[in-house]
């Protein structure tokens, strides 16, 4: 669906971007964003997400970003008309770019639709093809436009010029002393791994995941990185710490900026199709990805990622589910369960011999 997005007199110089969720999906927009401030440094941008996408956004020359307290001050009807009203406060905008179409970017747009902003351009998800995609009967298995593409045609349709230059934020960047001190120099290859994702149909076997820690750190030239979140995801990955040699969680203890850095800093980072893998993608680390019911052709693969670098078995139901959140009807999890230690082991030692980053 597209609004109105007719050029008029150039470009618009001021645009206001929505993209409220997740952080991945914010992870994916860097790209588009970066390139559009890039050829046209006369445009201000103001970018509304949730406040876990600040540190990301905030790597964007230029950019503005604003929070949205979806949880607070921002939450339900009322807070979307707030949100509104306060987005009014900091300019007035020549556009509207709505990066996710979902309910509440959809009010927020009409909302500024009906206050007279006519510029307004929404991202084209493509429901339908990817419906194809994981139907089990009649599956039309084809690589789909990319999500960084729908983003771009977002912005291309408002005029603005839009290539794919972005490189990454930044490389191997230099980490504080703090976290020197808690993972040591960097003497051996490290290797990040982020074993868990939103939905179970993402996650690889803990079981079988735990089996590559214990391979990988059983060697003295590896140090492994363990990236998770809070809760359980901390209390598992700091049993795997205590459990395995060369082995150190970093669930919970920095920033999302100072992930970024560590993960600049990884020779592979090992994950899910998750958040991670963009993170990555973000800081040129090659990453080992390990694929359930989701697939790479529904066009969330990382950022100029090898596509060999994927890790997946073939089965005729495969993909099952665009965001992995549909219980598996064969109630096995095969996709992910016939995928054995020892391949992903082996591929994590290819992709480090490919890039020779040791």
């Amino acid at each position: 669906m597209e609004q109105n997005s007719k050029k008029v007199n150039g470009y618009p110089k001021k645009l206001l971007v929505v993209r409220l969720s997740a952080i991945g999906d914010v992870a994916m927009t860097v790209p588009a964003i970066w390139s559009l401030v890039k050829n046209h440094p006369d445009v201000q941008v103001t970018f509304v997400s949730q406040g876990f996408a600040r540190d990301i956004v905030n790597q964007i020359p230029g950019v503005l970003f604003v929070e949205a307290n979806t949880k607070g001050r921002h939450k339900g009807l009322l807070g979307i008309w707030r949100l509104f009203t306060d987005l009014r406060k900091i300019d007035r905008y020549d556009a509207l770019a709505d990066l996710h179409n979902v309910i509440r970017s959809q009010i927020l747009r009409n909302l500024f639709l009906l206050s007279g902003l006519k510029k307004i351009s929404v991202i084209n998800k493509g429901r339908s093809e990817k419906r194809k995609l994981v139907r089990l009967k009649n599956k039309r298995l084809v690589p789909l436009k990319t999500t960084l593409e729908r983003y771009m045609d977002v912005l291309l349709r408002l005029g603005y010029t839009i290539n794919d230059e972005f490189d990454y934020l930044f490389r191997e960047a230099r980490l504080p002393e703090n976290i020197t001190i808690h993972l040591g120099y960097k003497d051996k290859r490290w290797i990040g791994i982020a074993p868990f994702a939103k939905h179970k149909g993402k996650i690889y076997p803990l079981d079988k995941m735990e089996r590559v820690v214990e391979i990988l750190s059983a060697s003295k030239t590896n140090q492994i990185i363990l990236i998770g979140g809070g809760g359980k995801e901390q209390e598992i990955l700091e049993g795997w710490e205590k459990k395995y040699p060369n082995t150190i969680s970093i669930a919970r203890k920095y920033s999302i900026l100072n992930e970024l850095k560590i993960i600049s800093n990884l020779d592979v980072m090992v994950c899910m199709d998750s958040a991670n893998m963009h993170f990555a993608s973000l800081v040129n680390t090659p990453v080992v990805s390990i694929w359930g019911a989701t697939h790479p052709y529904a066009g969330f693969y990382g950022w100029k990622q090898n596509p060999t670098s994927a890790v997946q078995v073939d089965l005729y139901c495969r993909p099952c589910s665009i965001y992995g959140n549909k219980p598996c009807f064969r109630k096995d999890y095969a996709c992910l369960n016939r995928i054995e230690p020892e391949v992903v082991v082996n591929k994590i030692n290819t992709v480090i011999d490919r890039f020779n980053r040791i």
